[in-house]
């Protein structure tokens, strides 16, 4: 049996990969998580029981633990999601960014790099260590173009800063040390399991609890979306037939400007949970989800654009997205509709849906 082992999969992405794997490989699966604010035991309640998973409490810049670890479990490959990944928090605190994500990520490199050079001949051949990253390395767009594997880096935000810094140190450990390294670059993620901080699960929540809906700037700012399994099954995709020190764009060809991703979950939400049955909404007199929408100041250094053009992993690895926007969305509002518990308590002190990522505004405006 094949080992892999997922770093941050207790997080949004990783544990969804996690199941998904297990699901459609059979593979042993290694779970190594720091556990911070956004990982979770919860979030791998439904693999919890599966006798070809274990889990690892560690940080991945503690090269001591992940050397022990891949001497315990001799993996075949490694899937790098361990990251902080919010961006407002990035504006709040960089250093923690700095440290996840540059620092753990160069951590990690160095234990998968002696591990590997004690391997068998045609057990290197075969390893891989897979890098995930974002469409927000390359910067933004205007209201043309797309993201493509050439394009240059340029971040924005202390978030996509450190996480294009770990890029290139994974790029350079196999262009210097030939360890079989792979990166993928993803536009934003929904689904099943997202911490309640970012855009989509926010808004369902806020919205159920009868909050406002706060967007930035005019509400134009456009992202593609991604159903988490189909990037999920873009990422395997990626590990059986990727071409080693090549970089792959996974996008869902689905733009839509915040404004228009607020929209509609208010009106999925409609059609499930109807704002007239919703005693957070009458009692503030709403007569639709939509009256919770309100405009605030931006976001500093608020990219305009993203938009990925996945060609390569569609034409030379034969991925393609399947879930479309209307799809994904509708399963997602009902999975956080149903899972109003999971919310409360991977939340718990967390954090309380207040808006993050002030700091830096309010010194702009002084």
């Amino acid at each position: 049996m094949q080992t892999i082992i997922v770093t941050g999969g207790a997080g949004f992405i990783g544990s969804n990969f996690a199941r998904i794997a297990l699901r459609k490989k059979d593979w042993r699966l290694i779970v190594i998580d720091k556990l911070t604010y956004a990982g979770s035991h919860l979030n791998l309640s439904e693999i919890a029981n599966d006798p070809r998973y274990s889990f690892i409490h560690a940080d991945i810049a503690d090269q001591a633990a992940m050397t022990e670890a891949f001497e315990r479990w001799h993996p075949e490959f490694v899937v790098n999601f361990a990251a902080e990944t919010h961006v407002d928090r990035s504006i709040d605190g960089p250093h923690s960014f700095l440290a996840a994500n540059v620092m753990g990520t160069f951590g990690l490199l160095e234990a998968t790099r002696r591990y590997w050079l004690g391997l068998e001949p045609s057990r290197r051949r075969s390893f891989r260590f897979l890098q995930i990253s974002t469409d927000e390395v390359y910067g933004s767009l205007g209201a043309t173009g797309f993201f493509s594997e050439e394009s240059r880096y340029a971040p924005n935000s202390p978030y996509a800063a450190s996480k294009a810094s770990a890029d290139h140190f994974v790029r350079a450990y196999h262009e210097t040390f030939r360890l079989p390294t792979l990166i993928s670059c993803c536009s934003n993620n929904y689904g099943f399991n997202q911490y309640p901080e970012k855009l989509i699960p926010l808004t369902i929540s806020n919205a159920i609890a009868g909050k406002e809906l706060p967007i930035y700037g005019d509400g134009k700012n456009i992202r593609d979306w991604l159903f988490v399994e189909d990037h999920c099954e873009a990422l395997l995709t990626i590990l059986s037939r990727g071409e080693v020190g090549q970089r792959y764009n996974i996008g869902g060809r689905n733009e839509r400007t915040n404004l228009e991703v607020v929209t509609e979950v208010c009106a999925v939400l409609e059609e499930v949970f109807p704002a007239e049955s919703n005693p957070a909404l009458t009692a503030k007199g709403c007569k639709s989800y939509r009256d919770l929408i309100i405009l605030v100041p931006d976001r500093p250094g608020h990219d305009r654009r993203y938009a990925i053009d996945c060609t390569r992993i569609e034409r030379e690895l034969g991925w393609t997205s399947r879930i479309s926007f209307e799809m994904g969305l509708r399963a997602t509002v009902r999975w956080y509709l149903l899972n109003r518990g999971w919310c409360q308590a991977i939340q718990g002190e967390h954090y309380d849906g207040r808006r993050l990522g002030l700091s830096a505004a309010r010194a702009a405006e002084r």
